[in-house]
């Protein structure tokens, strides 16, 4: 028997999966070493994608997609005027070919006006695999890159 999708979600409001920013002044290495991972503990991938949503100001009953772009899962939202691709590590060599399945992706999609690209912070390996990620974006008319 098929599980059938009855098209009904239902949300519970909560805390933000996102930790803010609450310095000890009086230990300041430890709270940079707390604070390296800005999602909280405990949070699962669709908790912190629906909060983006949520921030970004789109639906939450909007279409959603989920693909595995080089190893990392990517989910399209809208047609893929949101990217988002939380998985928890991007190293440099992943970074070519992720940006360039993203690309790919969007345009099979026609996305119509801007694109979002939104990436975990904590997952690239270094500021190389941050920065070839986006200038690669960035070339294939994604112009906005956030990272959590």
């Amino acid at each position: 028997m098929a599980i059938q999708d009855l098209g009904f979600r239902s949300f519970r409001l909560d805390t933000s999966n996102i930790r803010a920013w609450n310095p000890d002044s009086q230990d300041m290495a430890s709270t940079l070493l707390a604070n390296l991972d800005h999602i909280q503990d405990g949070r699962s991938e669709s908790d912190v994608l629906y909060e983006v949503l949520i921030k970004l100001g789109l639906d939450l009953c909007t279409h959603a997609d989920l693909r595995e772009i080089a190893g990392k899962p990517v989910h399209s939202i809208g047609g893929g005027t949101l990217m988002a691709c939380l998985g928890e590590h991007i190293s440099v060599a992943d970074a070519e070919p992720l940006a360039l399945g993203i690309a790919a992706w969007r345009e099979e999609q026609s996305t119509a006006g801007a694109t979002t690209a939104v990436f975990r912070d904590s997952a690239f390996e270094n500021d190389v695999a941050k920065s070839n990620l986006a200038a690669i974006l960035e070339q294939h008319g994604i112009k906005q890159v956030r990272s959590l």
